[in-house]
């Protein structure tokens, strides 16, 4: 092998970077500064790239949508998290029992994963609609005395978005989390065996502590999605009824695309990408801190 040869296939990880580099710095950091500074101009309908100081960040959280929306999605990510999490926990640990047809159900639980967002919330619209969904028919049935309005009813209806966004995500968790009980070292789940500990007390006390990077990845995961989510609410309640399901994102396409209010959209997009790095920032730095660690007792 010639030295050019090596040479070359040396720059190859970089040459194959290269393109997702490139995509990267556009997309993402000249995107988010132009998008920066037009939150910060004088745009309404049509981008006015003079400076007007940070006033429509002011006007945005005067709003009541706005601070309904941030409400909503506090609400909405920290039950979607810990109850996907929950779930596809409780789920991981099922299939780890070497249970019959295991990769029958580990299709089964991931299945909703395959479907988008778009899908999903159209189709669980069809099966909450108060007039010809789940409700209409257990009241047809006699099961239960009156229709019940998940998707209409102010109270309901985020809770409704929330167990639809826990059905679409807890075969992820499951996944990820299946694949770190799997990597666990066999000798401490058999010294624990040995010590008399009861296999809940061993997943409890053992297994679970052991892959907490693997609940700290899909946390982040899921936050990341939770913090983004637009689809799945236009498509499952529109926002609605109100603005008892309105998240940050159907306010940015509202003000944008809806209003005209281009300026205060954008500074709706910021608020929602500062979020973003509020989760993502941190993770970066704590995996850093692990890989240092690592090198250092490797």
């Amino acid at each position: 092998m010639t030295s050019r040869t090596r040479k070359f296939g040396g720059l190859t990880p970089q040459l194959v970077l290269l393109p997702t580099i490139v995509a990267a710095l556009v997309y993402v950091v000249i995107f988010s500064v132009w998008t920066l500074w037009v939150s910060v101009s004088k745009s309404t309908m049509l981008p006015d790239m003079s400076f007007s100081g940070f006033g429509e960040y002011a006007a945005l959280w005067k709003s009541h949508r706005w601070i309904v929306a941030y409400q909503n999605l506090f609400v909405f990510g920290t039950l979607y998290v810990g109850g996907s999490i929950l779930l596809g926990t409780l789920l991981a640990i099922l299939i780890d029992q070497r249970v019959k047809y295991e990769a029958v159900w580990r299709t089964i639980f991931l299945y909703p994963l395959a479907i988008s967002f778009i899908v999903t919330g159209t189709v669980w619209r069809w099966i909450f609609h108060p007039q010809t969904g789940l409700g209409r028919a257990l009241s047809d049935f006699g099961w239960i005395a009156d229709k019940v309005d998940w998707i209409t009813d102010r109270d309901l209806a985020l809770y409704v978005v929330v167990f639809t966004g826990i059905w679409h995500a807890s075969g992820f968790a499951m996944a990820l989390i299946l694949a770190g009980l799997r990597s666990v070292d066999a000798d401490l789940i058999k010294a624990a065996q040995i010590d008399g500990a009861s296999v809940p007390r061993t997943y409890r006390k053992v297994v679970l502590p052991t892959i907490w990077p693997i609940f700290v990845a899909v946390a982040v995961v899921l936050l990341q999605f939770a913090i983004k989510t637009f689809d799945l609410v236009v498509a499952l309640t529109q926002g609605g009824p109100g603005v008892a399901t309105t998240v940050p994102a159907i306010v940015v396409f509202d003000l944008m695309f809806q209003r005209g209010q281009i300026a205060q959209g954008a500074a709706a997009a910021v608020m929602i990408l500062l979020a973003l790095m509020i989760v993502l920032v941190p993770y970066a730095l704590l995996n850093a801190r692990r890989n240092r660690k690592d090198k250092r007792h490797g």
